[in-house]
């Protein structure tokens, strides 16, 4: 990371805006991943907030960022989805924390889903427990997911799951912790029923908590054949930071140009 004035010609920093939780796996989660963005793009200062429970703030960071003489900064939202974090609470504190401090300018990048690196990074956690290729046509996929009442973030899910059963899976269903149904445990019987012979439930999730808690506790009542952990640290979950970060300064160039 880099304090102070930004040298001449330096990317603006990166302010990676998680969740939060009170299960402490969470915020270290988070870090080791922020860590990782940083460590892959040499010179770029990549700093971490949190919307609640956890520190810094997203207030408490920018106020950092604009004390270190950051003029300029690109806010990205850890989330998998737009729901209700990244279009309502993420933005409304996004502009009270740069009304606070006019001298920086804050610009969004996108939220981290759909991606092909997402998929990605779920094979590498499939991969990490055991299953392989030629494992593919004779294992269903629960992609067990935290969960929104968001209309648009649910339709999202549906078409990960239909792109990658796509890919060879027996089939791929969706799952939801909260807010939505069916539940890991559901979806992980339905598929038994079906005659699968295998099962995985992969948690779309980016750090540990307490609903990816709760997926795993369904997977395991269910008989779920394989639990994948998060996604975590995940190296394509670094390299898709990178590019929201990249897509974000796009726009700012063309804004300027235009």
């Amino acid at each position: 990371m880099y304090r102070g004035e930004p040298r001449p010609g330096a990317r603006p920093p990166l302010l990676v805006i998680a969740h939060g939780s009170r299960d402490p796996r969470h915020a270290e989660t988070v870090r080791a991943l922020t860590r990782r963005v940083a460590a892959t793009r040499a010179g770029l200062r990549v700093d971490t907030a949190f919307l609640d429970f956890c520190a810094p703030s997203v207030p408490q960071a920018v106020r950092r960022l604009a004390a270190d003489g950051v003029r300029q900064a690109v806010a990205l939202p850890l989330l998998l989805t737009r729901a209700f974090h990244a279009k309502t609470d993420i933005p409304a504190v996004l502009r009270e924390s740069a009304a606070a401090v006019p001298a920086l300018r804050l610009r969004t990048a996108e939220v981290l889903g759909p991606s092909p690196l997402l998929t990605a990074a779920l094979e590498r956690r499939l991969r990490g427990v055991g299953l392989r290729p030629g494992d593919r046509p004779s294992t269903g996929v629960v992609l067990a997911c935290a969960g929104s009442t968001d209309p648009e973030a649910r339709a999202v899910i549906d078409g990960i799951a239909r792109e990658w059963e796509r890919t060879g899976w027996s089939a791929v269903r969706p799952a939801f912790a909260s807010a939505s149904l069916p539940r890991t445990e559901d979806a992980v019987r339905a598929l038994r029923a079906e005659g699968v012979r295998r099962i995985a439930v992969a948690p779309y999730v980016v750090a540990p908590g307490f609903l990816p808690d709760r997926i795993a506790r369904g997977a395991r009542e269910a008989g779920a054949d394989v639990l994948a952990p998060v996604l975590g640290a995940a190296p394509e979950l670094a390299a898709l930071l990178l590019d929201r970060y990249d897509e974000a300064l796009v726009r700012v160039r063309r804004h300027q140009a235009a």
